[in-house]
Order: structure tokens, then sequence, then C-alpha cells
């Protein structure tokens, strides 16, 4: 296993590090034998020369503590020694520094732990970032590092590169930061200029999702298939994705959450042969090519630049057009209805104020988008979403009533 630095702090991690979100076990309706494989699948990669471990995101607690539960079994025998563990505090179910406490608390009584290495403040954006600020959750950090429940802090950020200066400058102990990043992120949230900095001021930058929750790694529409025959170099799909991230010399590491042993395999193989600049020109201009024949099969043109928030209603409405141009340019609608439903999302609230339409900077017709998206979103199929394609509106207006 290659190891790199990570950030400011004196030890190095694993290029490939392990996530839990997907592990068979991680359904509550997983069997003793899904169970038992995925206490392989953590000990595998711990044995592989894994050091760091992603708990999850506590989406749902009942699921979540079934999870933790899964990891501390699988970390007995001295494994849990040999690894370092990230929890995650979910900033949008807070109401107050109790809640801190109750999350923080929990994860560590099914983990069976006094500790976590690392605490993660999650998805923070420039909506919530307040909210942090407001409830104190940073002087509740400090408290909590003190009395060694957590190691060190730090955050996941899903928002463009302002908003990330503003929450890097707030506080001169962040230790990592966590990004969503793959090949179709370069100048998405912060993109390859938000790791830059990141990485600049010290902080470990550790990845997620670099295949788009397995969306980049499945056969590919026809638009894209056509660019990837042109590939001189023979790889799968997924080496493609993997090593386009490990190509970042700022990244230390890079969260895979697999579902299989054949798939933590995979990861790690490509970890111990991938190289930061490891990637030609040619190869970096092939992904760049893949990357905009994606992006034209986005049925609403948003580039998520937030103009148009807050909603009155708390819609979070370019996230949602995100998530539904994923589930129609990946014909993955499953993926995409599981994601609306844990970041609980709901555009059916909509009053149909017009507020973000007033302030969409491209004009779009969100209102006209937003019930065919939450229709999708919550009870769509993947022959919804080929019909919904085929009826795309006008790509250079992104609207339907023009």
């Amino acid at each position: 296993m290659k190891y790199r630095r990570f950030g400011k702090a004196d030890w190095e991690v694993s290029a490939f590090s392990l996530g839990s979100m997907r592990l068979p076990a991680a359904e509550l309706s997983a069997s003793a034998r899904e169970d038992d494989l995925s206490v392989s699948m953590i000990r595998n990669a711990v044995d592989a020369g894994v050091n760091y471990l992603d708990v999850g995101y506590p989406y749902d607690l009942v699921r979540q503590e079934r999870l933790c539960r899964l990891i501390s079994r699988a970390l007995r025998d001295g494994y849990r020694q040999k690894v370092k563990l990230t929890a995650t505090l979910p900033i949008s179910a807070l109401t107050s520094s109790f809640d801190c406490d109750r999350y923080l608390n929990d994860q560590l009584r099914w983990l069976g732990s006094d500790t976590v290495e690392f605490l993660l403040l999650a998805t923070l954006n420039r909506e919530n970032w307040p909210k942090v600020q407001e409830l104190g959750v940073l002087g509740w950090a400090e408290r909590a590092m003190s009395d060694a429940r957590v190691g060190r802090l730090g955050f996941s950020f899903h928002d463009h590169y302002q908003p990330l200066r503003t929450v890097i400058a707030a506080y001169d102990h962040w230790t990592l930061c966590q990004f969503q990043f793959s090949y179709m992120d370069v100048d998405h949230d912060p993109g390859v200029s938000g790791i830059k900095y990141a990485a600049d001021k010290g902080l470990a930058v550790v990845v997620t999702e670099p295949l788009r929750g397995g969306r980049l790694a499945t056969e590919p529409p026809e638009p894209v298939a056509k660019v990837w025959a042109g590939a001189r170099q023979q790889r799968t799909l997924a080496e493609w994705g993997l090593r386009f991230v490990w190509n970042l010399p700022e990244i230390a590491t890079v969260v895979g959450d697999v579902r299989t042993l054949q798939e933590t395999a995979e990861y790690i193989a490509v970890a111990d042969s991938a190289a930061p600049d490891g990637l030609s020109v040619q190869e970096l201009v092939l992904l760049s090519n893949v990357r905009e024949a994606y992006q034209k099969l986005n049925p609403i043109r948003c580039t998520s630049c937030r103009a148009c928030m807050p909603c009155p209603e708390g819609i979070d409405v370019p996230r949602i057009f995100e998530i539904y141009n994923d589930a129609i340019k990946y014909r993955d609608v499953e993926t995409g209805r599981c994601i609306y439903r844990d970041e609980q999302h709901w555009a059916a609230n909509c009053t149909q104020c017009g507020v973000c339409v007033r302030a969409c900077a491209k004009s779009l017709p969100i209102l006209d988008w937003l019930q065919p998206a939450h229709d999708l979103l919550t009870s769509g199929s993947a022959l919804a979403a080929a019909e919904l394609q085929s009826q795309t509106p006008n790509r250079e207006t992104g609207g339907k009533n023009e």
C-alpha cells in the first residue's frame, strides 16, 4: 500500500481508505452472511495496509447503529489499533450543542470506543455555516477534543471556492477537509482550485465518491462510449476514474465505499500502481472529453451558482437539480432516489413564490423543473428517466417554456 502525507499532521495515510456506507451490512435487511462478508472486507483492507476508516454519515440512526456495531466487531482482535476512525456530525440535524453530544456519544457507544481520531462537520456550505457559528459547534468541538472523545477536527464541504475560503479562515485548527471529487468535478463544488487551496493551507484533503457512487464505472450512454472508444490505453472505467483522482498530489487519501471484496481488491491494486502526476497529457485530454460528453446530457443547465438560494421553504434547488441531472445522464434513477431521500429533500414544498426564478442568473424556468424532478426522485423508474430524457427541453436555455 502506498501512503501519503496527511496534511500538517505528523502521520501518513494509506492512499486508499475504506468507507462503510455501501458495505453489505449497511442495509437493515442484511443477513448474517452479509455481516460476515463485511467483517472480512474490513479486515482484508486493513491487512492490505489501509489505516483510515470512515464510519459514515448518520442519515438514519437505526442504520448507523447497525453499521457502527458491525465496524466494532470487525476491529476486534487488535484491528482497532491499526486504523484511525472518522465519524461525522450531521449539521443539518442539529438544533443545539446537546445534539452534538448525542450524535457523537451514540456513535462512540456503538463503536465500543472512547474516541474517534477525526470528526467531520458534515457538508458545510454557505447556508449552514452560520448555523455552525450560532450553535457554538466549534466551541463544543474544542471541548470534545479536550476530553479526548475526538482527536482532530475537520469538515466535509459542498459549495464553491469562496465559501470554502471563509470556512477555512474561520478556524485555525482544522486538520482535514473532505470533498466529493471525480473527473466530473474538476470545476465543481469546489473543484481542483478548492482542493489546491485547502492543501496549501495545510489541511489533509480526503476525497469521496471518486466514481460518483459507481456510476462512472458502469456502461456509459452512447455519446460517452464513443469518446471512450478512442482511448489508447486499455483500462476499466473504474481504473480510469481512480487514477484521475490519485493523479492530484494534493489529495491525501481516497475513501472507497465498496460493496464487494472484488471492488476492494480493485481499489487497492490501482492505489498501489497510481502515482501523483502519473497521467499523460493525452490521457487527461481523454478524460476531459468524457466529462464534456456527459455534461451535454444534463437536461437542466444549472451551474449550481446558488444565486437562487436561500429558498424561503428551505428547498435546495441547485442540489435537487444536480441529483436530477445525474439520474438522467448516468441512467441511474435509483441512486438518485436514495440520495434525495437520505439528504431529506422535498421539492413538493415549493409554493411557487418565484424568488428563485427572479434570482437565477441564467433565467432558468426553475418552477417548471422542480415538480418533474420531485416526481422522478420519489416515484420514478429507469423507464421514466428515459422518457424524460427524450423530452429534454432546449439544451441551450435549459428551459421548458421559452
